[in-house]
C-alpha cells in the first residue's frame, strides 16, 4: 500500500456523491487515490433506492479509464465470501473477498484492450494468412474468415468474463480447475509466440522498401526492432498504458493508409465477389495446406496465446473487479509497485446486478466496435489487392506481397502498400511481445512467484529483457524464410485454442454464480468454437503425423469416413472432448438455475 493511503474509502450508500467531483487526485499512471475509492469495503445490508447515478460513473470518473485505473483497498480487511451459490466456486485458489463492483463508465472511455488485439490481428491473418488464402483459392474461402472473426468475438469476451467478475486473470482461473493448465499454456504459448516471425517479416519488408540494407540482411533490422520495442517500455510508469497508446496510433495510421490504398490500386471491384464467398459455407479446396488454413482460422483475429491476454489486459485497464488489482509498473522509472490481490466477488444486490449488466454491455460493445468491425472492414479491403494482382500465386505471404503484388503496382501505390505491410507486421510483433511477456509473467507469478515473494513489476521487466535477448538470438540465426516462422506459430495457435475454448466454457458455467454465467446462446457459441477449432486441429495433427513423421495410419480426412485407423482414433478423441465439454457446461447451467434471487436483473446485451 502506498504511504499515506487510507485503508478504507466511503461506501456508496453513505456518500452517493461521485468522489471525482470533490477533486481527488490521480497519480501519474492513472490510479485513483484511496480517498476517492468507493465500495472498498462490504456495505451494510440496508434497503436503498437504486438510481442510475448509483450505476454509471460520472464523466470525470469515466475519463480516468482513458488510461488505466487502479483503486487501492485493504484486501485483507474485506469480508471473505462464503461458499454459497451466490459466489464463485473457489477450487484450488482460496476464497474470494467481497466488495461492490465499481460504477460503469461509457464505452468510449474503456477502449483499449480490443485495440491492442486489433493491432495483433492486422499483421497476422489480415495481411498475411487470409490474403494468401484468397490469392491461392479465391473468395470461396471467405466464409471461414468472417465465421472465424465472429467466433473469436465470443471466445475473447468469454475470456474476459472471469476477470470482470473476480479481478483475476484467466490463468488464475484455469489454475483453480487444475494446476497443470497454466503451465501447459505457457509451454504451448512459447512455441506459438517464441519465434519472432512478425519482426522478421516486418524487417524484410522494410529492407526491400527502403534499401537501408540488402534484402538478404533483413535480420539486421530485426535485431534493431527488438531493442527498439524494449526501449519503448521505458517511456512511462505503467506498461499497459504505453502499449495501448502505441498501438492505437499505429492502428489509426494503418486504417487510413489501407483505405486510401485500395482506392489507388483499383482493386475495389473485387468486393463484388465477397457476398458469394461469405455464404459458401464448408467449401475447402482438396489440395489446400491445412497448416496454413488452420493458421488463418486462428488468425481470423489475433489467435492462440494472444487471445488469452484479453482478460489480463482487461484487468490492467480496470474493467469491473479488475479495477481493484494492481498494474505492472516500470521499476526503472522508480514507479511504486501496486498489489495484485487474490480474487474478488460481489453480493448479488440490485445495485451490483445492474452494474454487472452495464459492465457486460460496455465490454461487449468495446470489443465488437474495436475488434470485430475493425477486422471485417480493414481485412476485407486488404484481401482485394492480392485477389486482383496475385491470383493463383503459390508462394508464401511475404514473397507474394514483395515479389508478385508490389512489382505490379509501382509508384505511389507500392509506397502505400509497403507502409501498410510494415505497420501491420510491426504492430503485430509489438502486441505479441507484450502478450507473451504479460501472459507468461502472470503464470509464473501466480504459480510460483507470489508465494516466493517476487515483485510482479520486476518479474515483468526481467522476462521482457530475456525475451528480447531470445528474439535477438533467433533472428540472428537468419532463417531463410521468415514465412516459415509464421506458419509454425499460427498452426500451434490454432491447436491450443481447442483446449482453452473447452476450459473457458466449463469454467464460466461451473465456477461462476448464476447471475454472472453466460446465457444459453453464448454457451452454444462456445460449444461451436470448441468443435470448430477441434475439428481443424485434428486435421492438422493427422496431416503432420503423416507428412512429417511418416505415420500413414494417422491419416485424417475432411469427410472423416476416409480416414485411416489411427485417424479414426484422433476423431474419437475429438468426439470425447466435445461431448465432455458440452456435458459439463450443460450440467453447470442446469445446477445453477434458480440459485440466485433476481439474477435476471444482471442479464442484458449478449449476456
Amino acid at each position: 500500500m502506498r504511504p499515506g493511503a487510507k485503508k478504507e474509502g466511503p461506501t456508496e450508500d453513505s456518500d452517493l456523491t461521485d468522489p471525482s467531483e470533490e477533486g481527488n487526485p490521480v497519480d501519474e499512471g492513472g490510479s485513483v487515490e484511496e480517498d476517492s475509492v468507493e465500495d472498498a469495503r462490504p456495505q451494510e445490508k440496508v434497503a436503498t433506492v437504486v438510481r442510475d447515478t448509483d450505476i454509471f460513473a460520472s464523466r470525470e470518473v469515466g475519463e480516468e479509464y482513458r488510461g488505466s485505473v487502479y483503486r487501492e483497498l485493504a484486501y485483507d480487511e474485506l469480508e471473505v465470501a462464503a461458499e454459497s451459490p451466490s459466489y464463485p466456486v473457489p477450487g484450488r485458489g482460496g476464497n474470494f473477498r467481497t466488495t461492490d463492483l465499481p460504477k460503469v463508465p461509457k464505452v468510449s472511455h474503456i477502449v483499449g484492450p480490443s485495440a491492442i488485439m486489433l493491432g495483433a490481428s492486422l499483421g497476422s491473418g489480415e495481411t498475411m494468412f487470409w490474403p494468401t488464402l484468397v490469392a491461392q483459392n479465391g473468395w470461396g474461402l471467405y466464409w471461414a474468415f468472417w465465421v472465424g472473426v465472429i467466433t473469436q468475438f465470443f471466445i475473447n469476451t468469454e475470456l474476459q468474463r472471469w476477470t470482470i467478475a473476480t479481478g483475476e486473470s484467466i490463468f488464475r482461473a484455469f489454475d483453480r480447475i487444475h494446476g497443470i493448465w497454466p503451465w501447459f499454456f505457457l509451454v504451448t504459448g512459447f512455441f506459438h509466440l517464441g519465434w519472432p516471425g512478425w519482426a522478421a517479416g516486418a524487417s524484410e519488408v522494410l529492407a526491400v522498401w527502403t534499401g537501408i540494407v540488402p534484402r538478404s540482411e533483413w535480420w539486421i533490422i530485426g535485431l534493431v526492432s527488438m531493442v527498439f520495442i524494449w526501449l519503448t517500455y521505458q517511456a512511462g510508469p505503467v506498461a499497459y498504458n504505453i502499449v495501448e497508446n502505441f498501438q492505437v496510433v499505429l492502428m489509426i495510421i494503418a486504417v487510413i493508409t489501407a483505405s486510401v490504398l485500395v482506392v489507388v490500386v483499383g482493386s475495389i471491384g473485387q468486393l463484388a465477389s465477397v457476398p458469394a464467398g461469405a455464404v459458401n459455407f464448408g467449401a475447402l479446396p482438396q489440395d489446400m495446406d491445412i497448416a496454413v488454413f488452420l493458421g488463418g482460422l486462428a488468425y481470423a483475429g489475433a489467435g492462440g496465446y494472444i487471445n488469452l491476454s484479453q482478460g489480463v489486459w482487461a484487468r490492467e485497464k480496470g474493467y469491473g473487479m479488475g479495477t481493484y488489482q494492481g498494474r505492472v509498473k516500470n521499476p526503472l522509472r522508480d514507479a511504486e509497485s501496486e498489489d495484485v490481490h487474490g480474487g474478488f466477488t460481489f453480493d448479488p444486490t440490485e445495485k451490483n446486478l445492474r452494474r454487472w449488466k452495464a459492465w457486460w454491455k460496455v465490454t461487449q460493445q468495446e470489443h465488437f466496435l474495436s475488434f470485430v468491425l475493425g477486422l471485417l472492414i480493414v481485412a476485407t479491403i486488404v484481401m482485394t489487392i492480392p485477389a486482383e494482382y496475385a491470383r493463383g500465386a503459390d508462394v508464401g505471404a511475404i514473397d507474394m506481397w514483395l515479389n508478385v503484388v508490389i512489382p505490379e503496382l509501382g509508384g505511389v501505390s507500392a509506397t502505400l502498400l509497403y507502409a501498410v505491410l510494415f505497420i501491420a507486421l510491426f504492430s503485430t510483433q509489438y502486441a505479441i511481445f507484450e502478450s507473451f511477456v504479460r501472459n507468461s509473467v502472470d503464470i509464473l507469478y501466480e504459480g510460483y512467484g507470489r508465494k516466493a515473494g517476487w515483485d510482479l513489476s520486476r518479474t515483468f521487466l526481467g522476462l521482457m529483457t530475456i525475451f528480447t535477448l531470445w528474439g535477438i538470438v533467433v533472428i540472428g540465426v537468419q532463417f531463410q524464410q521468415p514465412w516459415i516462422l509464421l506458419v509454425i506459430g499460427a498452426a500451434i495457435a490454432g491447436v491450443m485454442m481447442w483446449p482453452y475454448n473447452a476450459l473457458t466454457v466449463i469454467l464460466n458455467t461451473t465456477r461462476l454464480p448464476e447471475h454472472t454465467q453466460p446465457k444459453w446462446g453464448r454457451v452454444v457459441a462456445m460449444w461451436w468454437a470448441t468443435g470448430f477449432f477441434g475439428y481443424f486441429s485434428i486435421l492438422l495433427i493427422g496431416d503432420t503425423l503423416v507428412s512429417r513423421v511418416g505415420l500413414d495410419a494417422f491419416l485424417t480426412t475432411v469427410n472423416v469416413v476416409d480416414s485411416a485407423i489411427g485417424g479414426y482414433a484422433l476423431w474419437v478423441l475429438f468426439l470425447v472432448v466435445q461431448v465432455y465439454t458440452m456435458y459439463r457446461s450443460f450440467r453447470g447451467k442446469v445446477d445453477a438455475s434458480g440459485t440466485v434471487e433476481n439474477s435476471d436483473d444482471a442479464r442484458g446485451f449478449l449476456a
